[in-house]
């Protein structure tokens, strides 16, 4: 720290050399991430609420009042009329939330001390972290020939000490749908949690069946959900950071509850203690802004901009590993490995792209910072390294 304050025009001046080492996602160069530049209407709410502590919320009842409405809001766009939860950091804090409320039910409830979680190997890294933090075992499930969870060895995989399973709705490396729907059904005539993580999902598959695409249930409509991760911070167009995690019952939040004595509530239930509001009042604000019909359109963009991507990659030659179902495409270079493409692609035009592990290739996330412009300039490089 320097001895004398520093004019504010030399940190500014500072700042914007520093700010000018990021990427920015308006120019397209951005093909592997799950974010995206939040709206501008967003980021306009978003100041007006810095201030908002939701970790005391007997101090900003208002911005309280808004978290609640906005959980109603997500609640009914996934099927589900009382719903419980709250706009946390992300999705990973929205899993550990939804594995720590399994893990403790079933302390209370079944009295399993040495809890294990069944999840597919497609699963996002933030149950790993919740694992790691609670003592739990983790159980992989196998992926079926077309990457999603294998029911069978779901089943198989069952225990004493099962305390969760986990389903994806929108995997993070390929954008695939589990079958959910059989699930629910092993997870509640074997009352076991189940928590369906559509961190990707969740902000587009209720939009998209809105107006046509045909997709199976994912969401409270099948009985055995216990609880959906949802993040507004990605094709909600929310500011960071904008997850959310939705309970179908008041009592899995109150088994995560500890004691604030000196807050304004008398227990608190997130993982994050301070939390600030701006995100979630930002999320409401677009909830309304948007309406069903809004976001409808802005998903079905990016699907389309999903299948030009992908009939444009087989026409010059590359392998699609999979048919898309959510605006992710995953494809191979017949002869270069997805990492060597990689690299060619960043050094040529500053592509920055993400190489998937399960399978190995490289994947393209169609977000809303995406344009079709962008995808041809794409495209042109890609064939000049066919």
């Amino acid at each position: 720290m320097n001895d004398l304050p520093i004019d504010k025009d030399e940190i500014l001046k500072e700042l914007d050399l520093i700010r000018d080492e990021d990427l920015k996602y308006c120019d397209g160069r951005i093909l592997g991430s799950m974010c995206t530049e939040a709206h501008p209407f967003a980021k306009e709410v978003y100041v007006k609420f810095l201030d908002s502590n939701l970790g005391d919320p007997g101090l900003f009842k208002g911005t309280k009042s808004v978290e609640d409405k906005t959980i109603e809001i997500i609640g009914k766009l996934l099927n589900l009329d009382n719903a419980y939860g709250n706009i946390v950091t992300g999705g990973t804090e929205a899993n550990i939330m939804a594995v720590r409320a399994a893990r403790n039910h079933a302390r209370n409830h079944k009295g399993i001390k040495n809890g294990e979680i069944i999840l597919p190997r497609s699963a996002h890294f933030s149950f790993k972290k919740a694992a790691d933090m609670m003592n739990l075992k983790i159980i992989e499930a196998d992926l079926d020939e077309n990457y999603r969870i294998d029911v069978s060895s779901v089943k198989e995989k069952i225990s004493e000490n099962t305390i969760a399973i986990v389903a994806i709705a929108g995997t993070t490396e390929l954008g695939l749908i589990d079958p959910i729907e059989e699930l629910s059904e092993i997870a509640y005539e074997n009352n076991i949690y189940f928590h369906v993580d559509a961190a990707f999902g969740g902000f587009s598959i209720p939009f998209l069946k809105n107006i046509g695409y045909d997709f199976p249930d994912f969401d409270f409509s099948l009985r055995g959900v216990s609880s959906i991760t949802v993040d507004p911070h990605k094709m909600g167009l929310a500011p960071i950071p904008a997850g959310g995690i939705i309970f179908r019952k008041k009592e899995y939040l109150e088994v995560m509850a500890v004691d604030s004595p000196y807050l304004t509530v008398k227990t608190q239930s997130t993982i994050v203690g301070t939390r600030l509001g701006a995100s979630t009042v930002a999320t409401y604000a677009l909830l309304k802004y948007f309406g069903k019909s809004g976001y409808s359109k802005m998903a079905n963009n990016l699907m389309e901009n999903t299948h030009f991507l992908k009939e444009s990659l087989e026409e010059i030659g590359y392998e699609i590993i999979v048919e898309p179902e959510l605006n992710i495409v995953a494809f191979n270079h017949p002869k270069k490995s997805p990492d060597q493409l990689s690299e060619e692609l960043e050094k040529i035009n500053g592509w920055k792209v993400s190489v998937a592990n399960c399978p190995k290739a490289i994947r393209i996330v169609l977000m809303n910072h995406v344009t079709k412009t962008h995808l041809k300039e794409f495209l042109k490089d890609l064939k000049e390294l066919f």
